[in-house]
């Protein structure tokens, strides 16, 4: 029996968008391929993405080095994970997700969503999951622990829909101060019969 090949490997092209789900952080996270799955359900979708999404991870770092450059050591010294996204796709329950001073309330077939406020802070975070699939080289999935940090601009154009772009800024999720979790679909490998 030939060995099943992994699906995701170095020489891979990534192409394409994907889809971002969104759950209340209430101190877990999911630690497995089956747990992300279960959180990418509809009732969790945020809203359809336009132009893709966009992972940064950045630290910022200190040199020490001596007097005459023999002997240098570079520190981390801070780090920054951010996932951005336009969603083409969006009502008031969106933006109460993605803006942490917003409240909303329906009445009579009608939802009003009070944004701005220190009233209506919430003080949440989020799970945020988006997944790019990807059926011949292996799904991914990206996980981080985090709020939207770039507030929300709504554009009213007559030739276009308009774009809501959060910017979910990271918190750790655990005892390490993991930023990002990053699961990638690489199949399973098994021994051939007859020898190892």
């Amino acid at each position: 029996m030939p060995n099943v090949a992994a699906k995701r490997k170095k020489d891979n092209i990534t192409l394409g968008s994907g889809h971002v789900y969104l759950t209340s952080y209430t101190d877990t996270i999911p630690g497995s391929l089956n747990a992300i799955r279960s959180y990418c359900i509809a009732d969790n979708l945020l809203g359809h993405i336009k132009g893709g999404a966009t992972l940064e991870y950045s630290e910022e770092t200190t040199e020490e080095k001596d007097d005459f450059g023999i002997v240098r050591k570079v520190i981390t010294t801070d780090e920054t994970a951010v996932l951005k996204m336009g969603l083409i796709t969006w009502n008031g329950e969106t933006l109460q997700k993605l803006i942490d001073r917003c409240k909303i309330t329906e009445q009579d077939g009608v939802r009003i969503t009070k944004i701005g406020g220190v009233g209506n802070t919430q003080g949440g975070y989020y799970v945020v999951i988006f997944h790019h699939e990807d059926k011949k080289d292996g799904d991914l999935w990206v996980v981080i622990v985090g709020r939207n940090t770039a507030g929300a601009t709504l554009s009213f154009a007559p030739d276009s829909g308009t774009l809501v772009e959060p910017e979910f800024t990271a918190i750790p999720q655990d005892e390490d101060g993991t930023l990002i979790q990053l699961f990638e679909e690489i199949g399973t490998a098994s021994k051939q019969q007859g020898g190892e």
